[in-house]
């Protein structure tokens, strides 16, 4: 389960932000989660709740944005929406699609107090 270690990833950078500005503690993380990351939300949700516990995070709520997928149909040159890597071009069907947006993940927000 990869979401464990994206879970104590996620709680490195808050907790080494909310330290920088002297934070009592982190009430809320907010993350962006591209469709086409590979990422178990609920997973990550259970993950998280777990590496939080007894740390400046502990009990912040997680909001998680999920970011749609698109991607580059090579065949027919055109920019399509897609929800998993394996999708096929709604186009076209060819398989031979470049993801190009979707696969990031980032700490989009920490509010402290």
């Amino acid at each position: 389960m990869h979401e464990m270690s994206l879970a104590e990833g996620i709680l490195q950078v808050v907790e080494s932000t909310a330290r920088r500005e002297r934070a009592r503690r982190v009430t809320r993380v907010i993350l962006e989660i591209g469709a086409l990351a590979s990422v178990e939300i609920e997973a990550l949700r259970f993950c998280f709740d777990a590496v939080t516990r007894a740390s400046l995070a502990e009990r912040a709520a997680l909001e998680i944005i999920t970011l749609p997928g698109r991607g580059w149909c090579m065949p027919c040159g055109q920019e399509v929406t897609l929800a998993a890597l394996a999708d096929a071009c709604p186009h076209c069907g060819s398989f031979q699609v470049q993801p190009v947006v979707g696969m990031e993940m980032r700490v989009k927000e920490i509010e402290i107090e």
